[in-house]
C-alpha cells in the first residue's frame, strides 16, 4: 500500500512551502513520525514526520523547490 506524503497548511495565511532539506532519501526505509523532509516558509522552518513506516519509494520535489499547499512530495510504499 502506498502512502503519499503531502504538503501540509502551515498556517491560515500560508499557500505554499520550499523543501529545504530531505532527511531521508529515496529508498531509504522511514519509521512513521520520524523526520522526512524540512519544509520552509516566509515564517518558519519546520520538519515534516513520515505519515508511515515503509520505504521512501519516489520523491517528487526537489530542494530549493516551492510547491502549493496539497502538492503530494513524496510517496511512502
Amino acid at each position: 500500500m502506498s502512502t503519499e506524503v503531502v504538503m501540509p497548511r502551515m498556517g491560515e495565511t500560508v499557500d505554499e512551502g520550499t523543501v529545504n532539506v530531505w532527511h531521508k532519501a529515496q529508498g531509504d526505509q522511514v519509521t512513521e513520525g520520524e523526520p522526512l523532509l524540512e519544509i520552509g516558509t516566509d515564517k518558519v522552518d519546520t520538519d515534516i514526520p513520515a505519515p508511515a513506516t515503509g520505504v521512501l519509494a519516489e520523491v517528487r520535489v526537489a530542494v530549493e523547490e516551492t510547491v502549493p499547499v496539497g502538492t503530494v512530495l513524496a510517496v511512502i510504499q
